[in-house]
């Protein structure tokens, strides 16, 4: 009798999904026991590396609606971790700053996404990581997904329900890794898309 490994190979969508779930839970429970979340991660890191003039450019460079950010930047304003103020010349703006404490937990997220980073990493030489990009950029574009070029690696994993934009792969010109390096210790972002816990 032929055993079910050898009748049928999982398909190749089943196996990547499983995997990003398992990632995706170990670096939420290595962000958690930082004291943060996935959405606290994205939006501080994007107002360190992007610095958006307004909520609306924030809520662009994180990949989410406004209301999404919204519900976001009120659980952070409530910790004390952001600022926002109103723009002098256009009242209708709000500006969104980090505080002392907002810059102290982007400490401690970006020391768990470097510690976590380097624990995927393990046991992959650079080409493997090369070769790991490259099938995840073609797998993505088999699947209709966008350009990697056109989104940042994080684009969408925020936002609860919403397909992710752009190429888990690669990142895109936008998106060079001299200017995630020293932030997230890496050339990429570790995430996944799903339910945000805060």
């Amino acid at each position: 009798m032929v055993g079910v490994a050898e009748a049928f190979r999982v398909p190749i969508g089943l196996r990547l999904n499983q995997v990003a779930r398992t990632v995706g839970r170990a670096f939420d429970d290595a962000l958690d026991e930082a004291g943060g979340s996935l959405p606290t991660w994205l939006i501080l890191l994007n107002l360190k590396i992007r610095k958006p003039a307004n909520q609306r450019e924030l809520a662009e460079a994180v990949g989410v609606r406004e209301a999404t950010l919204t519900h976001h930047l009120n659980a952070l304003d409530a910790r004390g971790l952001i600022t926002r103020t109103r723009d002098a010349a256009n009242r209708r703006i709000h500006v969104v700053e980090l505080t002392e404490a907002g810059e102290a937990a982007f400490t401690r997220l970006q020391q768990a996404a470097v510690a976590f980073d380097a624990r995927l990493r393990a046991g992959l030489s650079e080409p493997d990581l090369d070769r790991l990009g490259d099938l995840l950029g073609r797998l993505a574009a088999n699947a209709g997904g966008a350009d990697a070029n056109d989104a940042p690696p994080w684009a969408g994993l925020a936002e609860p329900g919403r397909p992710v934009q752009g190429s888990p792969g690669r990142l895109g010109a936008q998106w060079p890794a001299s200017r995630l390096a020293g932030v997230v210790g890496g050339p990429g972002v570790s995430g996944r898309s799903g339910r945000p816990r805060g």
